[in-house]
């Protein structure tokens, strides 16, 4: 498995967010995988990141014109796989978690997501999406998911099977990951990509607004920008579907709040760094954190209101995180990619966080509560407290530093099973 990384409190500094460094960031590293880019906003060339002798790059390092969202998604570039041509060489397992690890580390059912529907809500096409797929279950022994037999459904924005947006490399791996998340943790669930023709708040709404219309109890989003002082509009436009799951990522540029993770409608997932420990429960975390501009989002909002349901007293608006699980790309997960990718791939980055999340959601079966988020607050023992680690120094401290109960960095902590997820 990969190197851990231990996360370390870093100075606060004014830094952009994740938009701001999708625009500005320089090239650091030319990448091979993406040598058959797709034409919109593909990525070519991104600022690697590094830390315990592993590397990697934002996946939607480059921004197409209008765009105002980028996904949180981070691919590994330092890792060798054994790759044979439709999969790996024969009894050598991918890099990077697998579903087995991840359901021992969050004590969740082998089976889980039986009747329910996961809907992934990303920008852009990815033409392997469901071949991918097919990969990616097929290594793991997890249920056929496609087309043919009802289980796989992908449309735009509007719905359309036929009519779909531009293809997009960067976006690709998102997909790619999302999907393979959900499969993961509900791999009895029947999954819904819609794709948004392009990465605007608008756009991304109106296909979580069609993931609900086509039926989705669980909806994931793994983008965010900047807040605006339109968000509570956006809220009421596009997030607000009561006993629905909505999980947004926190973000992945450190002390900071994105959009739309600040939604009082969301839950809102944060990031954490995952190994395998000799204690009792076989695993260990802490808040992920790379350096002073990169590891999970959280925060104060500056627009969204408090939902009634969050009780902490150093942020009178809504708070960020919700809950949390794996991020780091040093402790990341096996994503199987061939648009954009070569094949299997490991990710980090809070997208791979929420749409766990959204498969424990799935596995505890059909939200009873308007806002699900509200469930954690209800079952906060039912959780692992996170309590090490710091992405900042910050005032009040719990905004940007693990500790006992609540914090802003992994919420109030990571899936042990289901009831936090639960009516």
């Amino acid at each position: 498995m990969l190197s851990t990384l231990t996360a370390t409190g870093t100075p606060t500094a004014a830094r952009a967010r994740r938009i701001a460094l999708a625009l500005t960031g320089t090239a650091a590293l030319a990448l091979s995988a993406f040598a058959t880019a797709g034409p919109a906003g593909a990525a070519t060339a991104a600022t690697v990141h590094s830390k315990g002798g592993v590397s990697w790059v934002q996946s939607c390092a480059t921004l197409a014109a209008g765009d105002t969202m980028a996904c949180n998604a981070l691919r590994v570039t330092s890792v060798a796989q054994h790759i044979a041509p439709l999969g790996v060489t024969p009894n050598a397992a991918p890099s990077g978690y697998g579903p087995s690890d991840l359901l021992s580390a969050y004590n969740l059912p082998a089976n889980g997501g039986a009747g329910q529907t996961v809907a992934i809500v990303d920008a852009y096409n990815d033409p392997n999406a469901e071949s991918d797929l097919a990969v990616y279950r097929s290594q793991f022994g997890l249920p056929s998911c496609t087309t043919a037999n009802g289980c796989f459904k992908k449309v735009s924005q509007t719905g359309s099977t036929t009519s779909l947006p531009s293809n997009n490399s960067g976006w690709a791996g998102e997909i790619s990951l999302d999907l393979d998340m959900v499969s993961a943790i509900a791999p009895n669930a029947h999954i819904i990509l819609v794709e948004a023709k392009t990465a605007t708040t608008a756009n991304l709404g109106t296909a979580v607004n069609e993931a609900v219309k086509l039926g989705a109890k669980f909806v994931s989003n793994s983008y965010g920008g900047s807040e605006s002082s339109a968000d509570p509009t956006y809220d009421s436009q596009y997030y607000n579907h009561p006993g629905v799951a909505i999980t947004a990522s926190a973000g992945d540029s450190g002390y900071g709040v994105e959009y739309p993770a600040a939604s009082k409608y969301v839950t809102s997932v944060g990031g954490t760094a995952l190994s395998k420990a000799s204690n009792a429960r076989g695993w260990t975390e802490s808040v992920w954190n790379t350096s002073s501009t990169e590891g999970t989002g959280s925060g104060c909002s500056v627009y969204d209101a408090k939902p009634s349901w969050q009780k902490d007293t150093g942020c009178s608006k809504r708070t960020v995180a919700d809950v949390s699980a794996v991020a780091d790309p040093a402790t990341g997960v096996a994503v199987y990619q061939t648009y954009g990718g070569s094949g299997w791939n490991v990710y980090g980055g809070t997208s791979v966080a929420a749409p766990l999340i959204a498969g424990v959601y799935a596995d505890a079966g059909t939200p009873s509560a308007a806002v699900p988020a509200a469930d954690a607050y209800a079952h906060p023992s039912a959780l692992n407290d996170v309590t090490s680690g710091a992405t900042a120094s910050c005032s009040p401290s719990y905004l940007c530093k693990a500790g006992v109960g609540y914090d802003g960095p992994t919420g109030l902590g990571t899936p042990n099973g289901l009831a936090a997820f639960t009516g």
